[in-house]
């Protein structure tokens, strides 16, 4: 963990699972919700959340415990100001700095070739795509992709399905809710009901689903730099008939 602060941290939320050390940490609530009375046990000298969902959750804990709120990242430069953010708060800035500048080394040059339309959902108990205000459309931008909703004045949205199959995107990229049991044929039935099966995506092959059980894209750590960005690359080469995932 960031500058060797692991030993500090006495509680996450259930969806904290990155690292793996993350997983043996107390859990005291969700990603909306903390749980005062294990709060209470574990006694945190501070809590870390993001703005956004967590806002109204935050407000009712600050009263009796210490917080501070960073901004949800707009975009993957904002992730690496996250990081830098969280050193400066724990007191480990060098470290931070280190990392961010790691993270950063290993980072691709933008793309300056033709875009590929792309279009992304989410499971988050809903389909779930991404406008302008949202890192995920600004990675896909640096990987050579064009969101088919990234130009919406938004972070996130809910997608029209008869829009997006109008729109008909080359490449189809879903995440499904962290910890389903996924099953790639009840995927495509969906699509099917939905209209989006007779899209470029699913008639060319280029409907790609992120891996693993945990959130992926949906992710706003340190891995979606080391992790998501090089998958996202992978799918691009592949359908450029280059070495891919």
């Amino acid at each position: 963990m960031l500058g060797g602060q692991g030993s500090r941290l006495v509680g996450v939320s259930a969806f904290c699972q990155r690292p793996e050390e993350a997983k043996r940490v107390r859990r005291v609530g969700s990603y909306s919700h903390a749980r005062p009375e294990v709060l209470r046990e574990v006694r945190p000298d501070l809590i870390l959340a993001v703005s956004g969902y967590q806002a109204r959750s935050m407000e009712e804990v600050s009263r009796e415990f210490t917080t501070f709120t960073l901004e949800l990242p707009s975009s993957v430069p904002g992730i690496l100001d996250m990081v830098k953010r969280v050193g400066a708060v724990l007191g480990c800035p060098v470290q931070a700095m280190d990392l961010m500048c790691r993270l950063e080394g290993s980072m691709p040059d933008p793309y300056d070739g033709e875009r590929i339309p792309a279009y992304v959902e989410i499971d988050l108990g809903g389909p779930v795509s991404f406008g302008i205000g949202s890192y995920i459309t600004d990675a896909l931008h640096l990987c050579g992709f064009e969101s088919v909703y990234g130009r919406r004045d938004s972070e996130w949205l809910k997608p029209d399905d008869a829009e997006t199959a109008a729109i008909d995107p080359e490449v189809i990229i879903y995440e499904p809710k962290m910890f389903s049991n996924f099953k790639r044929e009840e995927f495509e039935a969906e699509m099917r009901r939905r209209g989006l099966a007779q899209t470029r995506a699913f008639r060319k092959g280029n409907v790609f689903i992120t891996p693993g059980k945990l959130d992926f894209l949906a992710h706003h750590g340190p891995s979606f730099i080391t992790d998501a960005i090089p998958w996202l690359l992978g799918i691009r080469k592949r359908i450029e008939g280059l070495d891919g995932i």
